[in-house]
Order: structure tokens, then sequence, then C-alpha cells
């Protein structure tokens, strides 16, 4: 397939639409980044792909290329659908807006998004992708991605989402870090312990002479 597809291009043929539904879910995942770069974005409207099984690079080109071509309806409810099986290389930035948008997001897809953007958002921003499916979040909260996630969040903003998520950092704490002090010299111990008795009075005694000075 990847041979057919390279040949294909190589003979200076387009990836439009008709191509792309030709290779379809199933090799998509075989197009190159320059191929992928060469997909005119309009096409993706008469497309019908899914990128999930994708390498992150493959996602995060598509997304873009899709972002493109759905532009014109990206006040419309219908957008949320359209970019749905494009979101794993959506940008922290693109799901921050997303989530004021009432979406009710579902957790496999939240679960699949771009790992970085996802360690990024707040709880109130993943309360607004989520929606109706929030309490589903709980669900998961032992799981990897979410586990990551609620463990760099505050686990007051975490408690604020009523959903009995646990193991966010606690506020009020510091962490004492002990000092290492270097060994003490092999000298015996009798002596180190009358030096340390004789410092207060040599300490003094020194005191005394400067201000006699």
């Amino acid at each position: 397939a990847s041979a057919a597809i390279k040949r294909y291009v190589g003979l200076g043929n387009a990836l439009n639409a008709t191509a792309l539904n030709a290779i379809g879910a199933s090799y998509v995942c075989l197009l190159s980044a320059p191929e992928l770069e060469a997909i005119d974005p309009p096409s993706l409207k008469l497309a019908s792909l899914n990128p999930s099984a994708c390498s992150q690079d493959t996602k995060n080109i598509l997304y873009e290329k899709a972002k493109r071509a759905f532009s014109d309806q990206h006040h419309l409810p219908a957008y949320y659908e359209l970019i749905l099986p494009y979101l794993g290389g959506a940008p922290a930035v693109d799901l921050k807006a997303l989530s004021k948008d009432n979406v009710n997001m579902n957790m496999s897809t939240f679960v699949n998004l771009r790992r970085e953007a996802l360690m990024s958002l707040t709880p109130p921003e993943v309360q607004g992708l989520l929606g109706l499916n929030l309490p589903d979040l709980a669900k998961w909260q032992y799981r990897s991605p979410v586990r990551e996630w609620i463990q760099v969040q505050k686990q007051s903003e975490l408690e604020q989402l009523h959903i009995g998520l646990t193991g966010g950092t606690q506020e009020g704490y510091i962490n004492i870090v002990t000092p290492k002090f270097p060994a003490m010299s092999s000298a015996p111990l009798g002596t180190v312990a009358t030096a340390l008795h004789l410092l207060p009075a040599l300490l003094l005694s020194f005191l005394m002479m400067s201000i006699l000075a």
C-alpha cells in the first residue's frame, strides 16, 4: 500500500478527496510527512479519515490541515464534530479555546489528546471540555494519562470538580532539604569535644578584645 501511494504521488497525482477516501483510515498512517503536507486542506471536507492510530507527527500535521479546512465553520456547533477525528494533534491553545464551547468530549477522545497539551489543561478547562462526561474522569483517575495529569494539579482545584479526584499537590507544604555537612576530621573525638567546649569562651574573649580595642 505504501509503495502504491508513493507511486501515485510520484506520477504527479494530487492527494485530493478521491485519493484520500481511497487511502481511507486503513492506510492514512502510511503517508509520509511530505505527502501529508501536500494534501490540500479543502480535500478533508470530503474525505473520511481517522488518524487516531497514527504517529503523533502525523496527527499534528493532519490537525492543522483539518483546522484550515473547517475554519469557516469554527463558530458553528457542527465544528466540533468535524474536527473531532483530528483532535489528537490539537495544541493546548486550541483545546483551551474549545473548552469554552460546551463540546461534551468523551473520555476516549480526551485520553488520546496530545500529551503535552493535555498536561497543560487546568481543572476548569478539563471540566469545560468534558461537560456532561466529567464524572467519567473519576473512573480514569488511576490510569494514564489522567493519573499524571492529576498529580500536577492542586488538590484544592481538583476538589472543586466534586467528583472525588485525589492525588493532587497539597498547598501549604514546604520541602525542607537537610544540608549535608562535610565530615569531621580524623582527630580523636576527645580533641574535637574539647575544641567545641572551648569555642564559646574563645568567641567571648575575641569579642571583649574587639570592644577594648
